[in-house]
């Protein structure tokens, strides 16, 4: 090649490079520092913050987890395989079911025995069609089996008894010696299964018996003086909190539990949080069809999470300085308008690369106060609001936010490493967030995860990091983007996104420099 075509080729190459920068001058990365204190570990990130819910809503139960066993769908006892499959990739911890408001309506004995036999009812919840029944007790904790995850037990308070509850977890939990026991045992279940997590009641400020916080308060202490441990099985006793910025409410819980007298010590294990990321409950907005007006007020929603974590938080550390009482945010997620032409009480939408960074942004803020956060259920598992997997007949496609799930799951069970990063913040229209969220973990075998988020669906962002206590030689990651800031897997194209291996990353004296990608989340390993 002569040296007249060389000198041509390198003049276009500048001139584009020219004509990129002027015609969008954004592009230049912002800038942040990092600092890991891998010599300050104490808490524990539990994996059961990421964990699901599962209602009977929609195409959730049915058709996205139970197809029955006559089905030409590939299935085990009525439960598909691809769901179960894709689902302990992703290492799901816990499973709350079966609501929701919807489990304030049901009567689980309505869900036990032949199938052919069992009653069905009106789902009042969710669109007021007709629940057969057909996926109940057995075939949940069959579909937990069989995912690898631990049941979480949402059980009815508004429409139900003490009696009723309670001889759901003698059904459940207790060996013999009850009448519980011996009609499992009838329904084909010897052996008693391990039932941990028990929400008493849910949303108990609404669909839940519109309660006040203070008649909740008696009527959880009620409910779970009954509800009673057999055998090696332990319950963690739930309490319904309030509306998301309700502190009276958990003032009122926690107060109450902390009495001298102790009426509801040894009875509270964990308070329930809420929070759905919805700027406009009127007019939600389309999951796939929006503009970067709508992408900053989503993320600047999601953000809001932490702050209601904080503020409930300082509450109960007033009565539980120790931290006893778990925090658990057991329904959170985006929520949009429906899919054009499905039905507006399915609550099925679709999910975006927004909704992969708000997830990664709520993990985040899980992960960064897992001295409190206990436990964490997005909403919902298939088919509902921001799904993990969405489901059409035989098929099955996995959606950003499964793949962020998939990504994070170093951070089960590791050590949290303290982090604190700083930088240039994402501006649109007056209005600031923060570029990039970040949590870090060290897991058993001693390697380091750190996971980073930029915000910026327009600028890269360099990010120059410092540990403290720790001097990696290696780093590898995976990074989960695309060009568009709407860009989603569909039925036609499901791997439209997905994670690929992201080499941008170098280790620097005591630390690491990466540069993230416009919209980005990258998981970091670090040995």
């Amino acid at each position: 090649m002569n040296s007249h075509v060389l000198r041509c080729i390198a003049v276009f190459f500048l001139t584009a490079g020219l004509l990129i920068a002027a015609e969008d001058p954004g592009k230049t990365a912002s800038s942040h520092t990092l600092t890991i204190h891998a010599d300050r570990g104490t808490h524990t990130i539990s994996r059961h913050i990421y964990g699901h819910f599962a209602e009977h809503l929609g195409g959730c139960i049915y058709g996205g987890v139970w197809v029955g066993p006559e089905s030409s769908i590939p299935n085990t006892r009525g439960i598909r395989n691809d769901v179960t499959a894709a689902l302990r990739k992703i290492k799901v911890p816990n499973i709350r079911w079966p609501g929701g408001c919807f489990a304030d309506d049901y009567h689980w004995k309505d869900g036990i025995g032949p199938r052919e036999q069992r009653p069905p009812l009106i789902n009042t919840s969710w669109g007021v069609v007709v629940e057969n029944n057909h996926f109940g007790t057995h075939e949940f904790m069959d579909f937990c089996e069989q995912v690898g995850a631990e049941p979480f037990i949402c059980g009815n308070i508004g429409s139900g008894t003490v009696k009723e509850m309670a001889e759901w977890v003698q059904y459940l939990t207790s060996d013999h010696g009850n009448a519980m026991a011996e009609l499992r045992k009838k329904n084909g279940r010897e052996k008693p299964w391990k039932v941990k997590y028990w929400a008493i009641g849910n949303e108990t400020w609404g669909c839940g018996g519109i309660m006040s916080a203070d008649h909740y308060a008696n009527e959880f202490a009620r409910y779970s003086f009954f509800l009673k441990n057999y055998g090696d099985n332990s319950l963690y006793k739930i309490a319904s909190g309030g509306l998301p910025q309700d502190y009276v409410w958990t003032e009122t819980i926690m107060e109450k539990w902390s009495r001298t007298d102790g009426w509801l010590q040894g009875f509270l294990g964990g308070f329930s949080l809420h929070f759905y990321a919805v700027t406009d409950w009127g007019k939600k907005g389309s999951a796939t069809k929006f503009t970067e007006n709508e992408w900053f007020t989503g993320i600047s929603k999601a953000l809001e999470m932490d702050q209601l974590v904080v503020r409930h938080s300082a509450v109960m550390d007033k009565y539980d300085p120790q931290k006893k009482i778990g925090l658990i945010v057991d329904e959170w997620g985006n929520w949009y308008d429906v899919e054009p032409g499905t039905n507006s009480a399915f609550l099925y939408q679709q999910n975006s690369l927004r909704d992969a960074v708000t997830t990664a942004i709520n993990l985040n803020i899980f992960n960064n106060r897992a001295e409190r956060v206990k436990v964490a259920n997005i909403a919902q598992l298939v088919n509902v609001l921001q799904a993990p997997i969405l489901t059409d007949t035989e098929k099955m496609i996995l959606t950003p936010t499964y793949h962020v799930f998939e990504m994070y799951t170093v951070h089960h069970d590791a050590t949290l490493l303290p982090a604190e990063i700083k930088g240039e913040e994402y501006s649109f229209g007056g209005r600031k967030l923060p570029g990039v969220t970040v949590s870090a973990s060290r897991d058993q075998a001693g390697a380091i995860h750190v996971s980073l988020c930029n915000l910026d669906p327009n600028r890269p962002a360099t990010v120059s990091a410092q540990f403290r206590g720790a001097s990696p030689k290696t780093v590898s990651g995976r990074v989960l983007t695309a060009s568009e800031m709407t860009a989603h897997n569909t039925f036609a194209n499901p791997n439209a996104v997905t994670p690929q291996r992201f080499t941008d990353a170098r280790i620097a004296k005591d630390g690491f420099s990466v540069t993230l990608p416009p919209k980005s989340v990258v998981v970091l390993q670090l040995k």
